[in-house]
């Protein structure tokens, strides 16, 4: 302690020693900084999400589009439209068939497996869940699923992009206990702007 006599006022002051009177003052700070600490103010800010621009999340980029799907002869499936959300993490399947049936499909490359994934849903409480990845330029993706009769079914859709700009569509089932695959679906996509046309007429195309 020093005792400071202030001439003026005629009276003397007793000040704390400084090193005591810095002791002091550093007590809240030190308070003030756990505080911050406590609060997340002076936390790292958190990881940016997972990017989804790599090549390999651009692989079913072939899809992206507003379509109109018809079967081998010409006749008119339905449309489609493909779309990118979610950051263009997920493209979002929108199907609306000719004859009033409707869906819907998220598809997404999971990065930790390297695996493409499609969960499709429809407006009759149908699911399917399918799984794969490129087999050359083409996606492929494949799953079972309960049938009718509740025997497994195994599912595997192929798309292909054609020099033409369109995108080939096919889908063939392999129910329990079979050996020989039987086509569910092929299809035409033509973007919406184009004149729609099929394809070889004699191939086999059964119509949703």
């Amino acid at each position: 302690m020093r005792n400071l006599h202030n001439p003026v006022m005629g009276v003397s002051i007793i000040a704390p020693h400084t090193r005591t009177a810095r002791s002091v003052l550093a007590i809240p700070l030190i308070l003030i900084f756990a505080l911050c600490l406590a609060q997340g103010t002076f936390a790292q800010p958190a990881p940016p999400p997972p990017s989804c621009q790599s090549a390999e999340h651009r692989q079913f980029d072939f899809w992206v589009g507003d379509w109109e799907v018809r079967t081998a002869d010409g006749k008119l499936a339905g449309t489609n439209r493909i779309e990118r959300i979610l950051n263009d993490c997920v493209l979002l399947e929108n199907w609306q068939g000719s004859k009033g049936s409707a869906g819907k499909s998220f598809n997404m490359y999971f990065g930790r497996d390297k695996t493409w994934r499609q969960t499709w849903v429809d407006g009759n409480g149908g699911r399917l869940d399918l799984s794969g990845g490129l087999d050359g330029s083409d996606m492929v993706l494949a799953g079972e699923m309960p049938g009718r009769d509740g025997s497994s079914v195994r599912h595997e859709i192929r798309w292909t992009p054609l020099e033409d700009g369109r995108v080939k569509q096919y889908w063939r089932v392999l129910p329990a206990g079979k050996d020989k695959w039987q086509d569910a679906f092929v299809g035409f996509y033509s973007r919406k702007a184009e004149a729609p046309r099929g394809e070889d007429k004699n191939e086999h195309v059964d119509s949703p």
